[in-house]
């Protein structure tokens, strides 16, 4: 795989705690950077582009076999390459993800591999990766910070497996849970945009 490619924004010191940015399917670092406007100046913030090119400005962080079904042995190589490009750029500091879409099934993926690694993640707008090599068993993230939210209308995300995100992080995952259902479809509400900052900061405290 290509060596990442980043948009650095937010506190620069090596030692703040780190904010990943996860864009969705087809879309780029550029896209979601600006998300870094809501979580303040205490924490680095990275923009990362998917490692599967798709396009000239179109990539993704796995193939798969339809909207939210990535393939394991695809999810697999693009977990291992994050993982190795973090542990040089945050082996110590604290590490919270933030996903949109398919950076969510990306960010699911990455958490529940290894729930230890991380202060929390923010699943946006998108679903964990069920049947895709990862553990998705019941108590598997017990006491990790999520922040999960769906889009009433979302066009995008099969219903099917929001509806099993859903259960799974509200019942059978163990996480320490914030949820959201908002009126609308496939983007970042305005009351989730809001919470994000301050959640974050919990987190990273």
């Amino acid at each position: 795989m290509t060596s990442p490619t980043v948009r650095w924004s937010g506190a620069t010191s090596d030692q703040a705690p780190l904010v990943v940015l996860l864009h969705g399917r087809g879309s780029n670092e550029n896209e979601i950077a600006p998300l870094a406007s809501v979580l303040g100046d205490d924490v680095a913030v990275a923009a990362l582009r998917g490692p599967v090119v798709l396009g000239p400005t179109s990539f993704t962080w796995f193939e798969n076999r339809g909207i939210g079904r990535p393939l394991p042995e695809s999810l697999r190589s693009s977990i291992t390459w994050f993982r190795q490009w973090l542990d040089e750029v945050a082996p110590s500091r604290p590490v919270v993800l933030i996903g949109f879409s398919g950076g969510t099934a990306f960010a699911g993926g990455a958490l529940l591999d290894d729930p230890t690694r991380f202060a929390g993640a923010a699943l946006l707008y998108g679903t964990i990766p069920f049947d895709a090599g990862v553990p998705t068993t019941p108590q598997r993230l017990v006491g990790v910070p999520v922040l999960h939210a769906q889009g009433s209308d979302d066009p995008v995300m099969p219903r099917d497996l929001m509806d099993a995100t859903w259960a799974y992080l509200t019942s059978e995952s163990g996480a320490d849970l914030t949820s959201f259902r908002t009126i609308g479809g496939h983007a970042i509400a305005p009351e989730v945009a809001a919470a994000l900052g301050p959640w974050v900061a919990q987190r990273t405290a």
